[in-house]
């Protein structure tokens, strides 16, 4: 048996990029910062800043389509994946991403575009299908989820 699963929360690095495929199937692309702060020997606070690549499919999204901006904190649960390429220069090149099954706006509700955030249905989406099975997504498809924060 194995797990491949990954929990996140963070800040939104840039406005998520946002493609529409064929079949109205749609896909962002945003980074999320994670930052851990720590005391060094010198007694100085040294704060670490570590960059994820975020892939969100269909449902996930619309919803970051909608809502997400540079700088709003999020909680996402999601898968990693790992993908090469050929650079322009020949040379084989790797990226990592996350690969989102859910997502999760956290902060005031102020915060989001407009000044509303979206009701508490929409505001966590679960793609229960997996990034890669069809989905024929609807808000009231969203799953209710009882997380702490």
């Amino acid at each position: 048996m194995s797990i491949n699963k990954v929990i996140l929360v963070g800040n939104v690095g840039k406005d998520p990029e946002i493609r529409h495929l064929d079949n109205n199937v749609s896909v962002a692309n945003f980074p999320l910062a994670t930052s851990e702060t720590y005391t060094n020997k010198s007694g100085e606070k040294v704060t670490t800043t570590e960059w994820h690549n975020i892939v969100a499919w269909r449902g996930l999204a619309d919803i970051c389509e909608k809502y997400i901006q540079k700088g709003k904190q999020l909680y996402i649960e999601g898968k990693i994946r790992t993908r090469s390429y050929d650079a322009q220069d020949g040379t084989k090149r790797y990226m990592t991403e996350i690969y989102a099954d859910t997502l999760q706006m956290l902060g005031r509700k102020d915060d989001f575009q407009n000044g509303s955030a979206p009701d508490r249905s929409s505001a966590t989406v679960n793609e229960p299908n997996g990034n890669n099975a069809p989905l024929d997504y609807s808000p009231s498809d969203a799953e209710e989820d009882d997380l702490p924060f």
